[in-house]
């Protein structure tokens, strides 16, 4: 055991360890579900598609259980990224959905993340029109996306992937010009050098996996913790009266370490200026991402599933 521990150069439990040798394990994964042509639970339908193969980007798209002779065009969402609960989520708010394979850090460090996301944003964006990104369409997209409801959001990391996306709409615009009319934030990651609310203080709060994490995926940060990726408050950060979509849904649960920072989020969003419309959803007695860890679907996974279909309309 000794021997194990003196080889540890980042023990961030319960999620990662990093060793000396640069070894990445990963203590908590998803477990790898394959596409199906109908899930036996929600009916949805699931194909894996390569974005780009320099650098490698994939994704898993989703349709839900559709009649034969569906005309109607499907809200579009772009999500970072599904587990086990996406299937549910498809089937419940009836989208056409990609959920993206970014490279993941510190592997690979930020911001390849995000530059990743946003090239898989304008793949699917580029199915609005003629235009192409590496080549290739796909029918699903083409055939059933309504490119007037595109949508994004994610979970914890992907959540502020989804946020630093839809700041970067706010200022660069995607193929076809086509726009982000909404974004959900899901219990997503920001932090900062000051704690706020009821998170630890003092070393504590310096010993927190969120403030020591930061500097594990992005190394070479400007600003460190106060980056403005992860502190949208932080120094030189844009305001966030730019941000490129129309309306706003932030996730959180009242026992997540997170949880008041999302609420902080949404107060500077109101005090930016943003004309958008921005909404605080909260679940008590709830820890953090409690729902992409259900193999059942709890009462307070139900009530996560009908906001999240209330808002992708």
């Amino acid at each position: 055991m000794a021997s194990i521990t003196k080889e540890l150069a980042f023990k961030g439990f319960p999620f990662i360890r990093i060793y000396q040798d640069g070894k990445v394990e990963r203590l908590i994964e998803s477990p790898h579900v394959p596409p199906s042509d109908q899930d036996p639970e929600t009916g949805v339908s699931s194909k894996d598609i390569t974005i780009s193969h320099n650098p490698s980007i994939s994704a898993r798209l989703y349709l839900p259980n559709l009649p034969q002779n569906q005309t109607q065009k499907l809200p579009i969402l772009v999500y970072f990224h599904g587990p086990l609960f996406f299937n549910r989520l498809v089937s419940e708010a009836q989208v056409a959905a990609v959920s993206v394979e970014y490279r993941l850090a510190p592997e690979n460090p930020l911001p390849l993340a995000y530059e990743d996301s946003w090239a898989a944003l304008q793949w699917v964006a580029s199915h609005s029109n003629n235009q192409e990104l590496d080549g290739k369409k796909d029918p699903w997209l083409a055939k059933f996306g309504d490119f007037d409801r595109l949508y994004i959001g994610g979970d914890s990391a992907g959540g502020n992937i989804a946020h630093n996306l839809a700041m970067k709409a706010g200022f660069e615009s995607l193929c076809g010009d086509v726009k982000i009319l909404g974004a959900f934030l899901s219990h997503p990651y920001f932090w900062g050098s000051k704690p706020i609310g009821s998170e630890p203080k003092g070393e504590d709060f310096e010993k927190t996996l969120e403030y020591k994490g930061w500097d594990v995926v992005y190394p070479s940060a400007p600003g460190g913790i106060d980056n403005p990726m992860v502190n949208p408050a932080g120094e030189g950060a844009p305001s966030l009266g730019g941000l490129g979509c129309s309306k706003l849904l932030m996730c959180v649960a009242s026992k997540d370490q997170l949880r008041d920072r999302g609420v902080w989020y949404c107060d500077l969003v109101r005090e930016s200026g943003w004309k958008g419309e921005v909404e605080l959803f909260e679940v008590e007695g709830e820890e953090h991402c409690f729902h992409l860890g259900s193999e059942t679907v709890t009462e307070n996974v139900k009530k996560l599933l009908k906001r999240l279909a209330s808002f992708l309309v």
